[in-house]
């Protein structure tokens, strides 16, 4: 009977921390293009070249341009060099340690001016790529889901301090303030020459008047 040979997967820590900074590498020239020089714009050629590496590569380490985009929206929320999930991230952290609600809500409305401008833009891209290539509308409406359901658990936050208004389900407060945390609802107030500090303070004037019961005056 002849030998049966088994073979043996080989884990290199260095081929995988060459895998890691090429990753990292591809990562940085997608969030530098699809930033600056927009998502229809930018080819898969052109990160490659950005990133020094070869458009098989691009593929390989991360996927194809639609979930480039995921990974470069999913950087800039994170705040880092590596797309990051939603409860890992600082300003969820934040709005996690705020002792009152309207210090949740400000947090939260604060976050928003800040990361909203360099997202929406992104958004958008996918919105009108959707219309020429399916990949891009349905990973759209994934990260609307996504938000949504994120939006849930904000509104458990509020719940928590007690002060969500007891006629509310937590699913009508997340869905308020996701509707006004949208890439469209932000650009109307853009377009309408909002600043990002002046969405914040609506929004969270918003909010507070109609999610939260009245605080209690001694």
């Amino acid at each position: 009977m002849a030998d049966t040979v088994k073979t043996r997967r080989y884990h290199s820590p260095a081929r995988r921390e060459q895998a890691e900074a090429t990753r990292r590498a591809v990562l940085r020239a997608a969030r530098e293009l699809f930033t600056t020089r927009g998502y229809a714009e930018t080819s898969v050629a052109d990160l490659a070249r950005r990133a020094r590496v070869s458009v098989d590569t691009v593929y390989a380490s991360v996927g194809r341009k639609p979930q480039l985009l995921l990974a470069v929206h999913d950087m800039i929320l994170g705040s880092g060099e590596e797309p990051v999930p939603a409860q890992e991230r600082d300003y969820v952290r934040r709005i996690r340690e705020a002792e009152t609600a309207e210090d949740k809500i400000l947090v939260y409305a604060e976050t928003l001016a800040d990361l909203l401008p360099r997202t929406v833009p992104l958004n958008l891209a996918l919105r009108e790529a959707g219309a020429r290539e399916p990949e891009c509308r349905r990973l759209r409406e994934s990260i609307s889901r996504r938000r949504r359901a994120n939006m849930r658990l904000f509104a458990d936050e509020l719940r928590g301090t007690g002060r969500l208004r007891p006629d509310l389900s937590d699913e009508q407060a997340a869905d308020l303030v996701w509707s006004m945390n949208s890439p469209e609802y932000f650009q109307l107030l853009t377009d309408a020459g909002y600043t990002p500090a002046e969405y914040a303070h609506l929004v969270a004037d918003t909010w507070t008047r109609t999610l939260l019961t009245p605080a209690e005056t001694s």
